[in-house]
């Protein structure tokens, strides 16, 4: 039991520091995002996210645990990988489900990590820590839902079309930059096959 009660704390200290390290990532998904809807549920899910770390320190309290953060290399690594896509240059609504694709990676995570905890909790009998981590494990899972719902009735559509349009006007820039070269240089290259044969 008391190498499980160790995971137990392990696994803590790592969302603990993942939950901190969200807390700075998300007001950078926001400013990025394009879609209204899409920077709502950014800035809400960053009020819980806060709310989270709070509901962790009690869990801490209930173990009668002190709260420490152990790094995170699992969230650093996520949120790296954000941070790289939002450097890209990428038409509005691809961005924002981009940024989608981003948020859900953090959050499958964290269904995972609180799952973990949760489970661990209940076998060491542990009620009341067990309810509190399975609190936020359904927070995690409405705030999955809700990207979801976001990504499938407007972001996606919109990025497609967004796309359509960009390859229109590249087809036709294009069209129109290869009639003007193919005029300028169908001659020479022609005259430089059949100096070769």
């Amino acid at each position: 039991m008391e190498s499980l009660k160790k995971l137990l704390q392990d696994e803590l200290e790592d969302i603990y520091d993942a939950e901190h390290q969200l807390v700075k990532a998300l007001p950078r998904m926001v400013e990025a995002s394009s879609s209204p809807e899409l920077q709502q549920a950014l800035r809400q899910h960053l009020t819980v996210t806060q709310n989270q770390i709070k509901r962790l320190e009690q869990v801490f309290g209930a173990l009668g645990e002190k709260a420490k953060r152990k790094p995170c290399k699992g969230m650093a690594g996520i949120v790296s990988e954000g941070n790289e896509m939002l450097e890209e240059d990428l038409d509005d609504s691809t961005m924002d489900a981009a940024i989608i694709s981003a948020a859900q990676k953090v959050e499958h995570y964290e269904i995972a990590s609180y799952g973990t905890v949760r489970t661990l909790a209940q076998t060491l009998g542990n009620n009341e820590v067990a309810e509190l981590l399975e609190e936020t494990l359904d927070e995690e899972k409405e705030a999955d839902r809700r990207l979801t719902q976001i990504a499938e009735s407007s972001i996606n559509s919109e990025a497609a079309s967004e796309e359509e349009e960009s390859n229109g006007r590249n087809r036709a820039s294009q069209g129109s930059k290869s009639s003007r070269s193919k005029t300028r240089n169908t001659r020479p290259s022609r005259g430089r096959s059949k100096a070769g044969r």
